[in-house]
């Protein structure tokens, strides 16, 4: 049987591989996609015996349809020449592609070519930079990521003949928790489990969800660039098991404007040196829970955990645009059963909605104690969205922060009217408008930088000026007869 453990030396590496010809790799863009290749099993060994091998930074230089930025940017453009930066080799990574010949697969992280350091805007290399910073003061980073995605009986071929309408989904109706609709499926359904296991990506739990051919899959709790890691290969493991029954499944986080969207929910704890979750109590207090909470919502969650929601509250609405990166996610956000959230910087004991929600005792075990930022869609990038997520917790225990507002269950209308409930932006041109202001927390040292927001938001800019520019089936339907 061939090992899943991931080789610890060059020596193992070329046993592990000495029945191959070939290997997989991939780096992550901007975007959250897989950007790869094949390489002989030669010149791999000989990539992990040095620094790494050059691939095209053009990767960081054109959008999700390969079209350059409106803009020149940083990382890749005409003046550089669009040069190589160094791909390097994580054998931590290591798995095999049980659907392509069980071939080895590896992920990289993207290097400056001239200081060797990580790519400041490289996905993996920006949640590495998260976890460090939690390193420093004892913590590691602990997190869960929760998808939603339509599935619809399609291929790439014939969404396009269709013009992108009139999809077939996968089964009719609202069946939320079904055990039946999984049975007109079976082979797609289980085949995303089971292979899953075998690609390395560990699913906790996967099942039906409101709407036509929806699914919500939860990928097991881990350490955070691992989570990162398994949430943007899932994609890859799904899409691929779709090719192979018929099947294109859509991350995309508002498909339909009069269905539910898709989330992508994120959880969050932080663990000691021990493994000791410190989001919880100590034993003496976890029954009757902490006399100095700000409020009943967080009696049940340590000082640290609270110091960390209230970072996450206070930062949050300046880094909107790595938890909703597409213009199509805010659609989401704005619709009519988000009245209190996910659109507003609101949290409350296990409520789901809120914007983060409180997991702790006495609805579990104090182990268990977490948050779940409910904000992102399943259009997020994982490593940018988890980075930002604990950058701003960490943040909010540095600053030892207060809760900024009370939880969503003592909110009223007449809180919404004065204004004590603060909104997040409504679109991406906001979201990036306040992420790049000079003052964005976002900007700051010990968050992102303002390498990374020139870059990222440059990105997104691009993407809001191709989106006013572009003239939708809405606009002609409502105008062209009547106006």
């Amino acid at each position: 049987m061939t090992t899943l453990v991931p080789p610890k030396s060059l020596q193992e590496l070329v046993d592990y591989l000495s029945g191959d010809t070939k290997v997989k790799v991939a780096g992550i863009d901007v975007d959250g996609v897989l950007r790869g290749k094949f390489m002989s099993k030669e010149k791999f060994i000989s990539a992990v015996s040095s620094d790494g091998f050059g691939f095209c930074s053009v990767i960081f230089g054109w959008d999700i349809h390969d079209t350059v930025y409106t803009r020149e940017l940083l990382i890749s453009n005409k003046k550089n020449g669009y040069k190589d930066v160094i791909a390097s080799i994580d054998l931590s990574s290591y798995r095999r592609i049980p659907w392509e010949n069980n071939v080895p697969f590896f992920l990289v992280s993207f290097l400056d070519p001239d200081t060797k350091q990580p790519l400041n805007v490289d996905p993996r290399g920006i949640t590495k930079i998260a976890s460090e910073r939690a390193v420093k003061i004892g913590r590691e980073c602990y997190a869960g990521v929760e998808y939603e995605y339509f599935n619809f009986k399609e291929t790439a071929a014939s969404v396009e003949e269709k013009n992108f309408t009139n999809l077939t989904p996968l089964t009719p109706g609202n069946h939320g928790y079904s055990l039946l609709r999984t049975q007109l499926n079976k082979e797609y359904f289980n085949d995303i489990f089971d292979l899953g296991r075998q690609f390395r990506i560990p699913i906790e739990g996967h099942h039906t969800e409101t709407g036509p051919g929806v699914l919500e899959t939860a990928l097991a709790y881990t350490k955070v660039l691992d989570m990162a890691d398994n949430a943007v290969l899932f994609k890859y493991l799904t899409k691929s098991v779709g090719m192979k029954h018929g099947v294109m499944p859509s991350f995309m986080a508002k498909p339909w404007g009069n269905l539910p969207g898709c989330s992508g929910h994120v959880h969050v704890s932080l663990r000691d040196s021990n493994g000791t979750n410190v989001f919880a109590l100590a034993e003496g207090d976890s029954k009757e829970g902490r006399k100095d909470a700000q409020y009943d919502d967080t009696r049940y969650v340590s000082q640290e955990g609270e110091w960390f929601l209230a970072g996450i509250l206070d930062g949050i609405a300046d880094v909107m645009p790595m938890l909703v990166p597409t213009v199509n996610g805010y659609k989401r956000l704005v619709a009519g059963e988000a009245f209190w959230a996910p659109n507003a910087v609101t949290y409350g004991y296990d409520s789901r909605a809120a914007s983060v929600r409180i997991i702790s005792p006495p609805s579990v075990p104090p182990s268990a104690t977490r948050l779940e930022i409910r904000v992102p869609g399943a259009d997020m990038n994982p490593y940018f969205a988890l980075s930002a997520i604990f950058l701003l917790g960490l943040r909010g225990i540095e600053k030892k922060l207060a809760l900024p507002c009370k939880p969503i269950g003592l909110l009223t209308v007449d809180d919404k009217a004065s204004g004590e409930v603060k909104r997040l932006p409504t679109s991406l041109e906001a979201a990036t408008q306040r992420m790049m202001r000079p003052d964005s927390v976002a900007r700051e040292p010990g968050m992102f930088g303002d390498d990374f927001i020139d870059h990222y938001g440059g990105t997104r800019e691009h993407e809001v000026r191709l989106w006013n520019q572009a003239v939708t089936n809405w606009e002609v339907e409502r105008y062209l007869e009547l106006v």
